[in-house]
């Protein structure tokens, strides 16, 4: 048993070591001789896109995060399926990814090859094209080092058990993270993107309908708030596609609201309402819904650091001609 504690500990710290180094060849200027338009044609894509579909921004968010917390940052979750390969984006579990964070990603992708041929990953593009549209919803701007390549991997397979459910119990939530070097706050910081965004009807349902002998709803809610959703989700059987915002005060703004609702029995996840129960998180739900921009700040440093989470480099990567297939 000691033998194999260290040989993992010797694994986390080189695995820790490598990414480490992989960081320190990305930099913010990455693309600046290569393809000097690289800001301009991203920040005109992401600002047409949002303008014309108000949902590309939780769309990109959600997708990015998708894609980092499975095989890293590294555009797995693009991949299409094939006769010979069953891909991430058709997991179970990423199914509802919205269709708006993809075409972000192919649009800007378009406009670069023909900038820049062959120079601009597509894990690039998702990591910034994430952060300009949470600026334009109101979130904190922070840096973003490129230089990524885009993996060489993409498995449905590798995808459960990497990803948060909001059936997942506490614990199972932290070790997703903590198993990825994140802290229980910089969890609790990066949950704050539920700020903006939808939720679907099927992923709560059970706990607003015939919840128990006792209660229609599961006691966690809000009464009026439940009552609500069992209106608006009425149909979600005839409608799987049925969805309501993640933050019902401010769903189009990016603020400090979504940690402001969570006391007031106002999450629609029930991993969302643990956060205000549980004593490892509660702390942080208060300290966020307290000063925006405490919040602003932590968010925006656990997502530096989400975006240079397992990211390729050399042999580990390539750069794709299309988002949607290997090279």
């Amino acid at each position: 048993m000691a033998v194999g504690a260290n040989s993992m500990l010797f694994i986390i710290c080189f695995s820790i070591f490598i990414a480490s180094s992989l960081s320190q060849q990305l930099t913010t200027s990455y693309y600046q001789r290569t393809c000097p338009r690289f800001d301009q044609i991203m920040q005109d894509t992401t600002t047409n896109k949002q303008i014309n579909s108000p949902t590309t921004a939780a769309a990109a968010l959600r997708l990015f995060f998708h894609d980092c917390l499975v095989e890293g940052c590294d555009g797995s979750v693009l991949i299409s399926s094939t006769h010979f390969n069953k891909a991430e984006r058709d997991a179970d579990i990423n199914l509802s990814l919205p269709g708006d964070g993809f075409d972000v990603v192919v649009r800007a992708k378009t406009a670069l090859e023909l900038a820049c041929p062959g120079v601009v990953s597509c894990a690039d593009i998702l990591a910034i094209a994430t952060r300009n549209l949470v600026t334009m919803m109101g979130g904190p701007f922070y840096n973003v080092k490129l230089g990524r390549r885009d993996g060489l991997v993409s498995r449905a397979s590798r995808v459960e058990g990497n990803l948060p459910r909001p059936t997942m119990s506490m614990n199972q939530l932290i070790n997703i993270f903590t198993s990825r070097g994140f802290s229980v706050q910089e969890m609790v910081a990066l949950s704050g993107a539920h700020t903006i965004g939808l939720s679907h009807c099927t992923e709560f349902s059970s706990e607003i309908y015939n919840y128990s002998r006792t209660s229609e709803f599961d006691p966690s809610f809000n009464r009026r708030y439940a009552e609500g959703l069992r209106s608006a989700c009425t149909d979600y059987r005839k409608n799987p596609s049925l969805s309501v915002f993640n933050d019902v005060m401010t769903p189009r703004n990016f603020d400090n609201a979504y940690y402001q609702n969570l006391p007031r029995g106002l999450g629609v996840l029930k991993s969302d309402r643990a956060l205000v129960m549980d004593p490892r998180t509660k702390p942080y739900v208060e300290l966020y819904a307290k000063d925006q921009k405490v919040f602003f700040d932590a968010f925006g440093r656990a997502m530096e650091k989400l975006s240079l989470y397992g990211v390729k480099s050399g042999r580990r990567g390539e750069i794709r001609r299309r988002c949607d297939s290997f090279n």
